[in-house]
C-alpha cells in the first residue's frame, strides 16, 4: 500500500466516518450483496475502513472478517461497530476457499494499477467455488493523486469487467454514478458484482 495513503486515512478517519459511514440500513450495493449470500455466510471485508458496511452485514447474520491498512480506522470498525478488524493490506491476503463473498467497495483504488491483477487473482483464490464478488473503483484512466494526496488508479469499465474475467469471474451486475467524495471532487465511479466461476 502507498504509505502516504494510509497516513491520510490514519488522520481523517474520524472524518470519513461521519460524511461516509452513516445510515440504519446498508445501501442498495450492500443490500443486493448481503441478498446474495447464503445465511450466515462468511464474508471479507476488504479495507473495511470506520467499519460501517461489516457492521450491517454482522447485523445480518454474516460471519464477517475486516482489513484494513489503516491502524485508526481498524481501531474504530472495532470500537464503535463492535467489527472482527484487524490491520492488513491486500498483500497479506493469503486465504483459499475461505469466503462466500469479498466486499472490496472502493478500496482496491488505492492499489498500483500494475498489482491489480494479483490482487483480484488473491480475492479469487480466497473465496468459495460460486462465491460473490463486489468491487467499487472510480473511472478513467492512469494514477494520480487528490489534493490529499491519495493515490487512485483510475479504471474504465471495459477494462474492470476485463480483470473481473481475468480472474474467473462472471460479472452479474454493474452499475455507475458519481459522488462527492472526501477531497471535495465530484468523482465518476463504477461499481460491478461478481461471482467466481463453480
Amino acid at each position: 500500500m502507498d504509505e502516504k495513503t494510509i497516513r491520510l486515512y490514519d488522520a481523517k478517519a474520524r472524518d470519513y466516518a461521519t460524511r461516509f459511514d452513516g445510515g440504519t440500513k446498508p445501501g442498495a450495493h450492500l443490500a443486493r450483496f448481503i441478498a446474495a449470500l447464503p445465511d450466515g455466510g462468511h464474508v471479507l471485508d476488504l479495507g473495511c475502513g470506520p467499519g460501517g458496511s461489516a457492521g450491517h452485514m454482522q447485523r445480518a447474520g454474516l460471519r464477517v472478517d475486516a482489513i484494513d491498512a489503516s491502524r485508526e480506522m481498524v481501531k474504530m470498525a472495532r470500537d464503535t461497530r463492535g467489527v472482527n478488524a484487524r490491520h492488513a493490506t491486500f498483500d497479506d491476503l493469503d486465504a483459499v476457499a475461505a469466503y462466500d463473498g469479498v466486499w472490496a467497495n472502493f478500496s482496491l483504488l488505492h492499489a498500483a494499477r500494475e498489482d491489480l491483477p494479483r490482487h483480484l487473482d488473491a480475492i479469487a483464490r480466497s473465496l468459495r467455488s460460486g462465491g460473490t464478488f463486489h468491487i467499487g473503483m472510480k473511472t478513467g484512466t492512469g494514477m494520480s493523486r487528490d489534493h490529499l494526496d491519495r493515490r487512485y488508479t483510475f479504471v474504465e469499465e471495459a477494462e474492470l469487467a476485463t480483470l473481473l474475467e481475468g480472474a474467473g469471474f462472471d460479472i452479474l451486475h454493474r452499475d455507475r454514478g458519481h459522488e462527492v467524495g472526501l477531497a471535495g471532487t465530484d468523482d465518476w465511479w463504477i461499481v460491478m458484482m461478481a461471482r467466481k466461476h463453480g
